[in-house]
């Protein structure tokens, strides 16, 4: 085996994967796996820049990211960026930044990487499943854009495309610089044209509604299987493979939208720093499925970090 490490810096979270890898029999062994939210993307869609306190939250938790890889001992490192730090006009201080702490230059990669990486991580132990039939419509929620890929056993097409969870709150759900609570039927409505807008988009290139399984990613979905099943906690042995129907996804989505922020920050499955942001994301869910007449959506804890792995792997 291989011991590797992989890091997966996003719009809202930064995630690390320290692995044993073995590609003849395509297991992948956790040593270590945690998330920290650090909000990269803060003002990203409004300023275009990243702002001076979520690049200080980031190389923080870079910093602690550093001494875990290192008591691990992997042997490669692979640093993947995604939407905020693609989109930012001063993302030479991030990069500068990762590359001190780490050792490593943070790769921005395009949108098309983004899904390929999302697609193996969650579909490599999925093979061989005839419960779960091809192809696959792997779509990952994040917070600046949502990846939508859909294959077999490869990639056919993919789209990113700009409406993640944190993107959607700041430009339709902020007002004097807070966050709705609740959000007014108009904010909902604005948000679902943009949503419904940037779906038109993506199937310009990648046939949605050819998939007979949906595959979610990323906190939105997780968040929204952890509150189905009313867990105690966040459980991600419970969240993974889990499924969710349409009418439940839609049944919490509505109550998300017309909930508080004391209300949801009670829920004790619920991620602090998904508070805000968590009633886009599952609007974007739910928008999605009605979007291919998907039924039901199965959930995977195993995406874009698990791809990164397998790449240096």
């Amino acid at each position: 085996m291989t011991r590797v490490a992989a890091v997966d810096c996003g719009t809202n979270s930064i995630r690390l994967l320290v692995a044993d890898a073995d590609p003849a029999t395509g297991e992948l062994v956790d040593l270590d796996r945690r998330m920290t939210i650090v909000r990269l993307g803060q003002g990203v869609d409004r300023t275009g820049r990243l702002a001076p306190e979520a690049l200080q939250r980031t190389f923080a938790a870079c910093r602690e990211y550093a001494g875990i890889i290192k008591e691990h001992g992997a042997e490669r490192l692979r640093f993947v960026a995604t939407s905020a730090s693609r989109d930012a006009e001063n993302r030479d201080d991030f990069v500068r930044g990762v590359l001190d702490i780490l050792g490593v230059e943070p790769e921005v990669i395009s949108g098309d990487q983004e899904a390929a990486f999302s697609f193996t991580g969650a579909t490599k132990e999925l093979a061989g499943r005839d419960h779960l039939p091809k192809p696959y419509l792997v779509v990952d929620i994040g917070g600046g854009s949502t990846e939508f890929v859909v294959g077999d056993d490869r990639v056919r097409a993919a789209r990113s495309v700009d409406i993640g969870c944190v993107r959607m709150t700041e430009r339709h759900l902020v007002r004097d610089g807070v966050v709705s609570d609740p959000p007014s039927k108009e904010q909902i409505a604005a948000m679902r044209a943009d949503i419904e807008a940037a779906l038109d988009l993506a199937e310009q290139t990648v046939p949605l509604r050819e998939a007979r399984t949906l595959v979610g990613l990323a906190g939105s979905v997780t968040t929204v299987s952890a509150i189905a099943q009313e867990l105690p906690e966040y459980d991600s042995r419970a969240i993974h493979h889990s499924r969710v129907s349409h009418d439940r996804v839609r049944e919490i989505t509505e109550w998300l939208l017309r909930s508080t922020h004391a209300e949801r920050a009670a829920v004790p499955s619920m991620h602090p720093g998904r508070v805000d942001v968590i009633g886009a994301g599952a609007l974007v869910l739910l928008s999605i499925m009605e979007r291919i007449g998907a039924q039901e959506v199965v959930v995977s804890e195993h995406d874009i970090l698990d791809g990164i792995a397998w790449s240096v792997a």
